[in-house]
This record gives C-alpha cells, sequence and structure tokens, in this order.
C-alpha cells in the first residue's frame, strides 16, 4: 500500500463535517473484536511477501493476512508490491515482464536476512492460498491487486479464478473470509461486477472518496481502506466515515499510540508490520 496524489483533506465527507467529529464511536467494537491483519505478513520481522513471514504471522495469531499482487509475464499472480523486484530481491526487472521461472531464480529473502540458510523464492497467490488452507484455523485475506499493469482485468480474472479454487468465494459478503482491496476503482468495479459477493476496499491516503446523496465509495466498495497518516491528521474522518455505514480498515498501524487512535475512532480492522505486538496491546 503506498499512494500519495497531495489533493487537499475535504472538511465535509458524505454531508458530515469531519473537523467536529468526536473520537469515540457508541457502536464502536470491543478492544479484542478489532480485527489484526499482517501486512505483507509479519514484515518487521520476516522479509515481506515470504512465506516465512506469513507463516510466522499465522503462528503469532493474527486475523488476517495482507497481501498485493502482481501478474507475472506468463499469467501467475505473485505477491510483490513494487512494480519492480529490485527492493525486495537481488533481481531485477519488471514483474510484468518476467516469467515466473525467472523470478523463481531470485532471492527475496536476503535484503532483509542476509544470514538465512536459505534463499526465499517469490511466492505465489496459490502457496499463500494453501497457507491458509492449512492453518487450521479461520485466517481471513486482505488482498490488494496493483495498479496500473500492463495485464489491466487480468488481475482481477486470475485472482478470482484462484479464490473460486481454493472455495473462497463467499454466497454473501457477511462473514466472507476474503476481500479484495485496491486505489484503483476500475480494478474494483471488476471485482464487483464479476464476483459481487466479495466484499472490496477502497485504499486511499490523501484524495477523500467524495460522497454523492447515496453515500457511495468509489468502485463500488462498502469498506474503506485510510492510511495511518491520514488518520492522524484528520481523525473525525473515520467517524464520518463510519456514520456513512463504511467499516474502515487502517493500515499500517505499528506504533503504540496509532493504535490506541484506532481504538478510539473504533475501526473494525488495524493493517499493521507487527501483529504479535499489537495482538497483545489489544490484550489477545
Amino acid at each position: 500500500m503506498a499512494a500519495a496524489t497531495g489533493r487537499p483533506v475535504p472538511r465535509r465527507v458524505a454531508g458530515v463535517d469531519t473537523r467536529n467529529q468526536p473520537l469515540t464511536s457508541q457502536d464502536a467494537p470491543e478492544r479484542g473484536a478489532v480485527k489484526v491483519i499482517a501486512h505483507r505478513g509479519s514484515s518487521a520481522a520476516r522479509a515481506e511477501h515470504t512465506l516465512a513471514a506469513y507463516a510466522l504471522a499465522v503462528a503469532e495469531g493474527a486475523d488476517g493476512l495482507e497481501a498485493d499482487v502482481r501478474l507475472t509475464a506468463d499469467g501467475q499472480l505473485v505477491c510483490v508490491h513494487d512494480r519492480t523486484v529490485r527492493r525486495t530481491s537481488d533481481g531485477r526487472g519488471a514483474v510484468s515482464a518476467l516469467t515466473l521461472a525467472q523470478l523463481n531464480e531470485f532471492d527475496f529473502g536476503s535484503w532483509k536476512d542476509p544470514e538465512a540458510p536459505e534463499p526465499s523464492p517469490v511466492l505465489t497467490l496459490a502457496q499463500l492460498l494453501e497457507l491458509v488452507a492449512d492453518a487450521g484455523r479461520r485466517v481471513e485475506l486482505a488482498i490488494e491487486t496493483k495498479h496500473p499493469t500492463r495485464y489491466a482485468g487480468r488481475t482481477e480474472a486470475e485472482l478470482l479464478r484462484l479464490l473460486s479454487r481454493y472455495g473462497l468465494l463467499p454466497d454473501s459478503p457477511e462473514g466472507s473470509a476474503v476481500r479484495v482491496m485496491s486505489f484503483s476503482e476500475l480494478s474494483l468495479h471488476r471485482i464487483r461486477r464479476a464476483a459481487p459477493t466479495v466484499p472490496t476496499v477502497y485504499l486511499f491516503d490523501r484524495r477523500l472518496p467524495l460522497f454523492g446523496r447515496t453515500r457511495a465509495l468509489p468502485g463500488g466498495a462498502r469498506i474503506v481502506g485510510p492510511g495511518i497518516d491520514l488518520v492522524r491528521t484528520n481523525p473525525g474522518l473515520v467517524r464520518a466515515l463510519r456514520r456513512a455505514g463504511h467499516p474502515v480498515h487502517v493500515w499500517t498501524v505499528d506504533e503504540a499510540a496509532d493504535v490506541e487512535l484506532c481504538l478510539e475512532l473504533g475501526v473494525e480492522a488495524i493493517i499493521t508490520n507487527r501483529p504479535r505486538a499489537v495482538l497483545a496491546q489489544l490484550g489477545r
């Protein structure tokens, strides 16, 4: 998750003045009921988007796992945040221009842990879904589609194909173990058209959703995902969004003070690089 448009923060959202909203919410989730979602796995302790990072997050008790997905040159979904592999591997090149076999030649763990005994290959979404299937408990998935990409709607089509293969397409949005997130309105529209029961999350950090009278979110999403920097500077925004009927999932929340702020504001989910620490702070 990383996007910024530099647009000013509006004072009103969904017809509600965000400047004067109280911090607390009468219908806020109980402290222990707030979902803790591991951002790219337990990525403060392990290299992001590696099997080790996600396995640790499951072992630590995270309620869910967040992953960014990109399509390779041969049509495979892999868990990589950046457009290129340079930051998180010992290789170079754009994910979309490389095949899965080529990506598997790179080590995606040594940048974080040079002393690791074995290299970490690129993680496919299918491998992540296998990990979740074998977890022995409910583990939710928050999957972010990365755009722009040369493959456009093929990303969403392959994502839905894999979710169907693993039995993760829900009968209804309520109680779904998977949700799709994006900064791209078009991506969310594609998901909604093809699989209307899959919950979607509209991500933003500076450009806020502009509601009409219907108070609808861009892309037809029901859930909102503001960045923590925006929440700090405009906490009334969260209250306004929740009053408009939208659950709020905040990213990326690593500091104890930010966790407390999210709890005061009544958010439904905290996305963090440090799931173990956040769970401990919640008394779990």
